[in-house]
């Protein structure tokens, strides 16, 4: 069942008209590729730094135009701010409307640091505080990193076990996606130019050329990139009132990370190491904002364990599109964990609620947490569609309702005031 055999109720075509010019307008606009680096670069500058010559890379960019687009955002939010009261789709397209603005004031900043604080607007800061803590993601992260640590999680000993090349991963991961999607739903290529180690959208899954990887790897690949971006983008083109369920705007990113994270840790696909690594980002864009420059944070993720090749990557992506001596950071890698942490904490509200119907609306598109709970009127109404597909972790209701009602119970209980004593005495 497509979006095309479901019609637009009369009253709702106001906003599916909205919706579809929304999408026109931000047709241009393309976050990482615009900060992106190339990957000839990459490869001598790393090839540099494997021999002690520790230079700031030179990267340029090119500039978009995008007075058009910000110009019909602006209008597409104007109209939708007069309804976003009297209905939450006007709410929904006011909100990614600007987002989108937001993202366009930081793209046509690229190269300079006026990109940071649009970046800081759409993916948070470092020292922002944890819904229902005390604590910041930064701390968060500090307490990840010391763990890892202390378990002696060690990531180079991590990077010596990837021994899948892409060619062979791509081959295995396509057969796993035809089984799940479909033949041909979803295709994995090999990229040469790809930055990331691999990246996914509604139909493809891209692997970086000349990389290898671990069965970890791939046990994060199927939950990450292909049973949650790629999974929610098909569940939204299906939409028939909402096309833009389908994209990932800048507003649904915390979101749309966390929940990849939560997937791999629901489904036994994240470990430590992983932990440590969305967490080492964190600190390194605190870094960069407080004025390290790329070599300095490049030297911080090489002191913390990370291989030549994998500190030069992490120190890239904190400085995609902004200068790299010091005092600006493209904060993007902050809603991993920030993200994460919120999800779960949305997952285990939810139970307590008795609402898992709330859960599995969170897979019928691009959405934030606060989409699922405001558009529930139009899932009732089925003006918005349940998920055509959910993560296998996500299909066993009874098994994901355990381990959320272990964590809520458990979560009560405060280690320290735990004393080892008292557990050798009940044992």
């Amino acid at each position: 069942m497509n979006a095309s055999s479901h019609a637009v109720a009369p009253e709702l075509q106001r906003y599916a008209a909205l919706d579809q010019r929304l999408l026109a307008a931000v047709r241009g606009i393309h976050i990482l590729s615009t900060v992106a680096w190339p990957a000839s670069l990459e490869s001598r500058m790393i090839e540099a730094y494997s021999r002690g010559q520790f230079t700031l890379p030179k990267v340029s960019y090119a500039q978009p135009e995008l007075g058009a687009a910000r110009a019909e955002l602006a209008a597409i939010e104007h109209a939708a701010t007069s309804d976003a009261h009297a209905d939450p789709l006007g709410d929904y397209l006011q909100r990614t409307a600007d987002s989108w603005l937001v993202a366009a004031e930081m793209l046509e900043a690229v190269g300079t640091v006026g990109v940071t604080v649009p970046s800081v607007a759409l993916y948070g800061r470092p020292d922002d505080l944890i819904p229902g803590s005390t604590q910041s993601n930064l701390d968060a992260a500090r307490y990840f990193i010391a763990l890892s640590d202390e378990l002696g999680a060690d990531l180079l000993a991590d990077d010596s076990s990837t021994g899948i090349p892409a060619d062979v991963l791509r081959m295995d991961l396509a057969a796993t996606l035809d089984d799940f999607f479909g033949a041909g739903t979803i295709s994995v290529e090999v990229d040469a130019e790809l930055t990331a180690k691999a990246a996914a959208g509604a139909t493809r899954i891209r692997l970086r050329g000349g990389a290898c990887f671990s069965e970890y790897d791939r046990h994060q690949l199927l939950a990450h990139e292909a049973f949650v971006h790629s999974l929610t983008a098909l569940n939204g083109r299906r939409q028939p009132l909402l096309a833009s369920l389908a994209r990932t705007s800048p507003r649904v990113t915390a979101t749309q990370e966390g929940l990849a994270v939560f997937a791999e840790l629901m489904s036994g696909a994240i470990d430590i190491t992983r932990l440590k690594r969305i967490s080492l980002r964190i600190v390194a864009i605190d870094m960069a904002l407080k004025g390290a420059d790329f070599v300095e944070v490049y030297r911080y993720f090489s002191a913390c364990g990370q291989s030549v090749p994998d500190s030069f990557h992490s120190a890239q992506r904190v400085f995609r599109g902004v200068p790299l001596t010091g005092g600006a950071a493209f904060a993007k890698d902050n809603v991993y964990l920030s993200g994460l942490l919120t999800v779960h904490t949305f997952f285990r509200w939810a139970l307590k609620q008795r609402r898992m119907d709330l859960l599995r609306h969170l897979f019928a598109g691009k959405l934030t947490l606060h989409d699922v709970i405001t558009l529930q009127p139009h899932f009732a109404s089925g003006a918005i569609l349940p998920p055509r597909w959910l993560p296998p972790w996500m299909q066993h209701v009874h098994g994901l309702a355990g381990k959320l009602a272990f964590s809520v119970f458990i979560n009560g209980i405060h280690m320290n005031r735990v004393q080892g004593d008292e557990l050798l005495s009940s044992a």
